[in-house]
């Protein structure tokens, strides 16, 4: 279990690394030669993942199950309760700053993600998702048609860059990377991985969506969480302004034995 050491001073240097890295990547992915390579890549993960499941059967009702909206907000959930469960990578009285720091990253990144897709857009450097490009690609919405009109089954995308799915689930990994140790790190990133798996199977993303979009949203959205003092004092903020609330709570019964409301 680890303690909540969040920055109360900037740390240049490995912010600057933190950009770099992503400007890095974004600029191997417009550059024509290494652009070629990312295609590669993409086809080559494509059919890797997306082919088997022309076969249909039970793996392909498993990427269907996957790649359902609800299913996202499960993943959600399980990424909540790695977090807020009390001594499993927190202990006890640091989960609601935990959780507070993860959510002043997670409004960055955000923002950080409405100004590059309007980048995006106004480059031209958008494109549409892999089920639609490559011909003969396994379509689970066609595959289960019942399915993707009662669950809102996710399987393309006239806009796919950057994979803002992936670029959430990333910095949930990267973020919690700095406390998990051990079998509880390994628990973290098989969770991300999951998560972010069935938008490729499906085609809804090529995997460059999320190992350049992803990763570069996720990677500036961590930096300026951990290596500036924003997200000690967003968390700070936040403690004191809920504490009447969580106070309160924290009397009732059942909530007041959450880590998260009660502070232990």
């Amino acid at each position: 279990m680890a303690t909540v050491f969040l920055n109360t001073q900037w740390r240049v240097k490995p912010l600057l690394i933190c950009h770099i890295v992503s400007l890095l990547l974004l600029a191997s992915w417009l550059w024509q030669p290494t652009r070629q390579v990312w295609n590669t890549f993409d086809l080559w993960l494509f059919h890797l993942l997306n082919d088997p499941v022309h076969a249909g059967g039970l793996w392909a009702h498993i990427w269907a199950i996957g790649s359902m909206r609800p299913v996202d907000a499960a993943v959600g959930v399980v990424m909540l309760a790695v977090m807020l469960k009390a001594d499993l990578v927190f202990e006890g009285p640091q989960v609601r700053r935990a959780l507070y720091a993860f959510l002043s990253m997670l409004v960055v990144m955000l923002l950080i993600r409405v100004l590059f897709s309007d980048l995006v857009e106004y480059m031209g450097w958008q494109h549409q998702s892999a089920s639609l490009a490559v011909e003969g690609s396994a379509r689970l919405t066609e595959m289960f048609p019942d399915w993707e009109e009662r669950w809102d089954l996710k399987d393309s995308a006239s806009r796919s860059f950057p994979g803002d799915h992936a670029s959430v689930l990333m910095i949930w990994a990267y973020f919690l990377s700095f406390f998990a140790r051990g079998w509880r790190l390994l628990l973290v990133w098989t969770i991300a991985v999951i998560g972010i798996l069935p938008r490729l199977v499906a085609g809804a993303h090529w995997g460059s969506d999320a190992f350049v979009g992803g990763v570069l949203l996720s990677l500036i959205g961590m930096a300026w969480g951990c290596y500036t003092p924003l997200g000690y004092r967003t968390s700070e903020w936040l403690e004191k302004i809920t504490l009447p609330i969580t106070a309160r709570l924290a009397k009732l019964p059942l909530l007041g034995s959450i880590s998260v409301v009660s502070g232990r």
